[in-house]
């Protein structure tokens, strides 16, 4: 029998390098609040990132609830339909309306020409997600938010070290919140941050992560406990030693997707972004049934009975979900461009372990269906 190939697989750092982390944690008892690993870890993680300030998270989740809470956001918020729900649960956690806008049909980003026509008097902030890693036209979002004075939150879940001209990504909006989840480009086992763009907003999200404690017997915001442990932190640091090593060989491996998939007709691969340093977080491909001659569910499952386990990112769309479809928004016929993504897209196995040799076999199973 072959060996499963996942869509993704943890880079995990040399264990014997993990150890003596361990045991400075493990001499101090310092396991969580604001330890020295995880003051040390927001440090070297600002200046890999090029960010001036970043707060870090037990995972992802509660950096997106926190951020709007940081915010004081209300009302209605501009969001995409196409991204994990985590990214619109964390609006109905804090009573906020979604309010979907379909997405761009060669990156699959939020549509700036779509958003205005959903501002109402209740819209308070947009928050937009840089898909696959591949940058949200960030200069038209920021346009169009300084006109109605609205906030800008970017879910940047999936854009860990992407640049744009140069520059983070990061740098956008009011706040940027990273998801460093097993499956992503960069790892803390569970994680998250928020970036944002001034002193006093990271005191504020800091009080907010631990209870709101701003001394031992003063709580001046309703915070919850959303804290990165010392163990999480001093992982994280070690990933840093790594994570470009990673991405060279994330790149490596798209490079030979797209050598070999570029002229099998009826598979799109996404087109990498001018002017942008990727760091390949997914490589979705999309399936056209008429031009290939099977749909996109017939390969999902061909490929698994030969062990390649791939996934439909991002199927259903948030909008479909019952929690969500009963929204004027999530109607079919106001995103177009967003179901048709969803019925097409399969996202190939990529981490820095995988074989080039597998890569080859998936590229060859996949052109063996192409009628």
């Amino acid at each position: 029998m072959s060996k499963k190939i996942y869509v993704t697989q943890p880079a995990l750092p040399p264990l014997d390098e993990f150890i003596p982390y361990l045991e400075k944690i493990w001499d101090n008892k310092w396991l969580t609040n604001n330890g020295p690993f995880h003051q040390e870890f927001e440090k070297e993680l600002a200046e890999y990132l090029g960010v001036k300030h970043i707060s870090v998270f037990s995972n992802g989740t509660l950096a997106l609830i926190t951020a709007l809470q940081a915010l004081r956001i209300t009302g209605e918020v501009i969001t995409t339909p196409f991204s994990f729900v985590a990214t619109t649960h964390s609006l109905w956690w804090n009573n906020i309306k979604p309010v979907f806008v379909d997405i761009d049909d060669k990156h699959f980003n939020l549509d700036p020409q779509k958003i205005e026509a959903a501002i109402t008097p209740q819209t308070t902030a947009i928050m937009p997600v840089h898909v696959y890693g591949n940058p949200c036209n960030v200069e038209e979002i920021q346009r169009i938010a300084d006109i109605y004075g609205l906030r800008v939150i970017y879910d940047a879940a999936h854009a860990f070290g992407v640049k744009k001209n140069g520059e983070s990504i990061l740098n956008w909006g009011d706040l940027s919140i990273l998801s460093f989840h097993a499956t992503k480009v960069y790892n803390t086992v569970e994680g998250g941050a928020i970036i944002c763009q001034d002193e006093k907003t990271k005191q504020r999200i800091d009080l907010l992560k631990n209870f709101g404690f701003k001394d031992e017997v003063t709580v001046i915001e309703p915070g919850i406990n959303a804290k990165m442990n010392e163990i999480q932190a001093a992982y994280g640091s070690l990933q840093l030693k790594y994570v470009d090593s990673y991405i060279a060989k994330r790149r490596e491996i798209v490079m030979l997707y797209n050598k070999l998939l570029k002229d099998v007709k009826g598979i799109q691969v996404v087109d990498e972004m001018d002017n942008v340093a990727h760091t390949y977080a997914y490589y979705p491909i999309l399936v056209n049934t008429l031009e290939y001659g099977i749909s996109r569910d017939d390969l999902y499952y061909k490929l698994q009975e030969h062990d390649i386990i791939g996934r439909r990112y991002f199927y259903p769309l948030i909008s479909d979900f019952p929690t969500y479809r009963g929204l004027p928004s999530a109607k079919t016929d106001n995103l177009p461009i967003a179901t048709k993504a969803a019925k097409e897209v399969i996202c190939l196995p990529i981490y820095p372990e995988l074989e080039l040799s597998d890569v080859e076999r998936i590229c060859s199973i996949i052109k063996s269906y192409k009628l």
